[in-house]
Order: structure tokens, then C-alpha cells, then sequence
């Protein structure tokens, strides 16, 4: 703290000795070390009160940072989400659109020409949809006019 070296703290003493005197000599020496731990704890103090003051500022600055970044991490997670939503709401309402132009036509058809002359319920026309053969496993082997057999039962009482 002080640049003073051990010749001029004999020197001070011997000046003390020689103005305080022997017999009281101690008594002022414990005093002044008393004052001078004070003073020293004090500074200490002092010391750590601005150090915690100044971590607690660096701490408030991290917050400040941290705060900002998550702002940033957020809108930006919003804004792609948004392109995303917009992006496949876009094809979607396209497809919306080309179906419900589709029914309003099949809805706006000519009713009088597919419908009979009787009143009956309207067919389907022929040309609309074209047949589709059934899968070979629906199909029947044996001819349409030939009536099943009934399974035969096995009984095994006896």
C-alpha cells in the first residue's frame, strides 16, 4: 500500500519511543494497529461492494443479452413458421378451389337430358365413368347361372 521500507519503520519507532515514551509505548502501538485492521476491513469492504455491483451490472447486461437473443430465436420461429403455414395453405386453398368448381359444374349440369322419360330416380350416364373389371380374386370360377353347393357336414357323433 505504502512504499516504506523496514529503515524508515525503525525510524519511526525510535521517534515514538523517544516522544511517547516506554511505558505507554505498547499501549499506543495496539491502538494503532486496531485502527489501522479498521481501516483495512473497511477498504475491503468497500472493495467487495463494488465488485458485487459490478457482477451483478455484467449479470444484468447477460440477462439483457440472453433476453434479446430469445426475442430473436422467437420471431424468427415465427416468421417460418408463418412462410410454412402459408406455404401449405397456399396448395391446399388451390385444390379447395379446383374441387368446388368441380361439384358447381356436376351441380349446373343439364338435369332434363340424364334424366328417363318415367320419373324414375336418374342413371348414372355410361360415359361418365368407365367400368372397371373386378380383381381376379372377387370373381367367381363357376358361371353365374349355376347354383352353390352347400358345404357337406362331417358329423362325428357315433
Amino acid at each position: 500500500m505504502f512504499d516504506v521500507s523496514f529503515s524508515e519503520l525503525m525510524l519511526i519507532g525510535v521517534i515514538a519511543l523517544i516522544v511517547i515514551g516506554p511505558e505507554r509505548l505498547p499501549k499506543v502501538a495496539r491502538t494503532v494497529g486496531h485502527l489501522l485492521g479498521r481501516a483495512q476491513r473497511y477498504v475491503n469492504e468497500v472493495k467487495s461492494d463494488i465488485q458485487k455491483e459490478m457482477d451483478l451490472k455484467e449479470i444484468g447486461d447477460i440477462k439483457h443479452q440472453m433476453e434479446d437473443a430469445a426475442r430473436s430465436v422467437q420471431s424468427s420461429m415465427t416468421s417460418s413458421v408463418d412462410e410454412l403455414r402459408a406455404a401449405v395453405t397456399q396448395p391446399s386453398q388451390a385444390l379447395k378451389d379446383t374441387l368446388d368448381q368441380a361439384r358447381q359444374a356436376l351441380d349446373t349440369r343439364p338435369a332434363s337430358a340424364d334424366a328417363p322419360a318415367s320419373g324414375a330416380a336418374p342413371a348414372e350416364p355410361a360415359a361418365s365413368a368407365p367400368a372397371i373389371p373386378a380383381p381376379a380374386a372377387e370373381r367367381s370360377p363357376e358361371p353365374a347361372s349355376a347354383p352353390r353347393s352347400a358345404p357337406a357336414s362331417t358329423d362325428t357323433s357315433h
